[in-house]
């Protein structure tokens, strides 16, 4: 949704490129993850003047076969981005598959994060650091403040994170 609207494609366009700035300025490249991680990717690319290209979640079945579209030489150092982070898992294969065609993966920067647990355990072992615009503990907070949700919800959200696959049963 947000890429429906103008002004907030351009505060993620600035947010992305404080990110960039504050943590993984030596990037050269930007690579998006598809799908979603497409188009924010590419208003970083654009907002900074740096080339882009994409990586698929798997190769195509026709044409060339690529994973990775766009022009990538071994040594790049690439910024990833990707629209949210839950487990990490397409995340990270998309890191792994730059690493596999020669690049220098800095990091990854998304929009939002759940901030699992086993999502940041990921990406350590995967020695791929990692920042977001927000993530849910601080979404949930604002709904507090904001008096969208009562301190009782507050708890209940809070529970699902903390286990979200045994939650509710």
């Amino acid at each position: 949704m947000t890429l429906s609207y103008p002004d907030i494609r351009k505060d993620i366009a600035r947010w992305l490129q404080e990110i960039r700035a504050a943590y993984f300025a030596d990037s050269a490249v930007i690579a998006g993850v598809a799908t979603a991680g497409i188009a924010h990717g590419l208003l970083l690319a654009e907002a900074d003047s740096l080339p882009f290209i994409y990586v698929r979640s798997d190769a195509k079945k026709h044409g060339m076969q690529n994973r990775i579209e766009g022009r990538l030489q071994p040594g790049d150092k690439v910024l990833v981005i990707e629209d949210l982070i839950s487990t990490g898992g397409s995340s990270l294969q998309a890191v792994e598959a730059l690493r596999q065609a020669g690049a220098d993966v800095v990091g990854l920067a998304a929009l939002f994060t759940y901030d699992f647990e086993h999502a940041r355990k990921a990406f350590e072992q995967a020695n791929c650091p990692f920042c977001t615009i927000t993530n849910y503990p601080s979404v949930v907070q604002a709904a507090l403040s904001k008096d969208l949700i009562q301190a009782d919800q507050e708890a209940l959200l809070n529970t699902w994170r903390e286990d979200p696959e045994n939650w509710g049963k």
